[in-house]
């Protein structure tokens, strides 16, 4: 069995739609970086997106564990042209596409950005290949909200609908299971969005 503890980075205070824009997370909060850390498998490797708060909280958390090179494939959803704008704003200027990608997530597509079925099939992917090349062992995985929940959609078999309903907080863990051979998919979610 291999185990994936997905971590979400830091805050970034943000109120705007922060994806591939490199904002740093607000690491002040040291006793919660300890618990997080000591929530985690001591002998679990580490691994990140290549953005910035997720990788200096991957650092903050890291402790004597091994480190893996960062991947650019965890990142966040690529907002395009809606990086760092407001609903209100968006919404003023092209409210059927902002309504449709959020309320009815799949192929629609912010313009120059991604659409979710394009994020979910790049993380799944990546998933893919860390598991493949770390079989049975414990991976902390520390990125991002959207990177979460496509992990959260596969593994308890939702529409991106209901993974939507999810909340997943800053410096929360989201434990996800992979079980090969076991006569089904091999996905298992645990604890989501767990808050040490």
């Amino acid at each position: 069995m291999t185990r994936l503890f997905l971590v979400r980075h830091g805050p970034t205070h943000a109120k705007s739609m922060v994806g591939w824009s490199d904002l740093p997370a607000d690491l002040s909060d040291s006793a919660a970086l300890r618990r997080l850390s000591a929530a985690l498998p001591e002998d679990a490797l580490v691994v990140s997106s290549d953005l910035s708060r997720a990788a200096d909280t991957a650092s903050a958390i890291q402790g004597d564990r091994a480190r893996l090179p960062h991947l650019p494939d965890l990142r966040e959803i690529h907002f395009g042209e809606w990086e760092l704008r407001t609903w209100k704003d968006i919404d003023a200027e092209d409210p059927e596409r902002i309504r449709a990608y959020w309320e009815t997530p799949g192929d629609v597509r912010p313009p120059g950005g991604e659409s979710w079925n394009e994020v979910c099939a790049r993380v799944d992917r990546v998933i893919d290949d860390l598991i493949e090349a770390h079989r049975g062992r414990n991976l902390i995985v520390v990125g991002h909200f959207g990177q979460i929940l496509t992990q959260i959609q596969r593994a308890e078999r939702l529409t991106a609908e209901e993974a939507f309903s999810h909340r997943i907080d800053n410096l929360s863990v989201t434990e996800i299971h992979h079980v090969p051979g076991d006569g089904t998919d091999g996905w298992r979610a645990g604890k989501i969005n767990h808050l040490p």
